[in-house]
């Protein structure tokens, strides 16, 4: 399989491109584009690849970008785009639209921090504000994450069990722009993982109409049915990774990624790219006789509770880094598993890197020092008054 060096952007624009070729034997490519800093060099990258039976649509904001994905994605096209911050603010009436259509658009944000005051650098508050959008949502760590799981995400939206759109995050900067060896299969092994798209509902078969009135049952009833589906996505999601171990020799990453928690008393948990530097403070917490131990949530919708709770089953030290805030209230990650560990156990939460500020080995460890102070879990702590 060849190796590219090429930015996490690019990882992400390649693997469209490939996932777009594949179905030119269905309905084709479609994609609107709009610039943003830190995604502009994905849709860049894209707008220069020669994809078979398909349209980049270079559109006058980011709203028009969705409504370009929605329009294809209602025809049966393979859809796809790219946004961060603001953007993703502005296109939030028709994201909300693409996922109630069900319809399997496939968008990658660059997280970075929502203005103004104006800040261009990681957090994950542009794409946790789109938590209850009704997308499934994963969190990478590497560019060849961000590469397979663009891949994985065509697979499982367009799944006829889930047909909910996806979103790939990725930290702005920290991740889009870092240039690495990434490993890119051939277009013939894209089409034996990728079938062609097949939207049951999609308009030009049976005259029909998307985005109609509702009755009140019938939003009941509409909710129900994509929220189970949203459930199911993680069951599907081991039969995508099972058919692209098969076809690539090698395996995506799970839900939640566990490194060194077997004896572990101390877990660190957390999202992104602060996961593998987690991992780097695990192993030099190890050296100092800390049995620590690291969970990376790649997963955050559907949200994997019970793997969850398993993992922390017996561990009475948790440390939650949040790269986000829920003004007046705290960490979004931690608001969501702090009652899935032992009755009992410390869970604290920091809130450390927002605004694209650096979470490095030494920050981690100290908080797992502060936190073996504490007998009880507090309010939640912002990491820049701990140091």
């Amino acid at each position: 399989m060849p190796v590219e060096l090429i930015s996490a952007n690019q990882a992400a624009a390649l693997s469209a491109t490939l996932a777009g070729r594949a179905n030119r034997t269905g309905r084709g490519f479609c994609s609107g584009v709009y610039p943003i800093t830190p995604a502009t060099e994905c849709m860049e990258y894209l707008c220069a690849q020669e994809i078979e039976k398909s349209r980049v649509v270079r559109v006058e904001s980011e709203h028009s970008a969705m409504g370009v994905c929605i329009g294809g994605a209602a025809t049966g096209a393979r859809t796809f785009t790219t946004t961060s911050s603001n953007g993703l603010a502005y296109m939030a009436e028709n994201c909300i639209t693409a996922a109630s259509l069900r319809l399997p658009v496939v968008m990658v944000v660059a997280n970075r921090t929502m203005g103004p005051p104006w800040n261009i650098w990681a957090d994950h508050g542009d794409s946790l504000m789109m938590r209850d959008s009704g997308w499934i949502q994963f969190y990478c760590a590497d560019n060849q994450e961000v590469f397979d799981t663009v891949l994985c995400a065509f697979r499982l939206a367009e799944d006829p069990q889930v047909l909910t759109p996806f979103m790939i995050c990725m930290d702005g900067f920290t991740l889009s722009h870092t240039i690495a060896q990434t490993k890119v299969p051939e277009q013939k092994e894209v089409d034996r993982f990728l079938p062609p798209t097949s939207i049951p509902h999609q308009l030009g078969r049976i005259p029909h109409a998307l985005g109609q009135i509702e009755l009140s049952s019938q939003v009941a009833a509409h909710r129900a049915q994509h929220h189970n589906a949203l459930l199911g996505a993680e069951k599907v999601y081991k039969t995508v990774q099972d058919s692209f171990e098969q076809i690539f020799n090698r395996r995506p990453a799970e839900p939640v990624v566990a490194y060194r928690l077997e004896d572990a008393e101390t877990v660190i948990i957390s999202m992104g790219t602060i996961g593998a530097t987690a991992e780097q403070a695990v192993d030099k917490l190890r050296q100092q006789g800390v049995k620590a131990g690291s969970l990376r949530v790649r997963m955050f919708r559907p949200f994997p509770a019970d793997r969850l709770r398993s993992l922390l089953r017996g561990k009475m030290f948790v440390a939650v880094i949040d790269r986000d805030i829920s003004l007046g209230f705290g960490g979004i990650l931690w608001g969501e598993l702090r009652g899935l560990a032992e009755p009992g156990a410390v869970v604290q939460n920091y809130i450390a890197g927002i605004g694209g500020g650096d979470v490095r080995p030494g920050h981690i460890r100290d908080i797992v020092a502060e936190l073996k102070h504490r007998s009880v879990s507090a309010a939640p702590v912002i990491m820049e008054e701990l140091l």
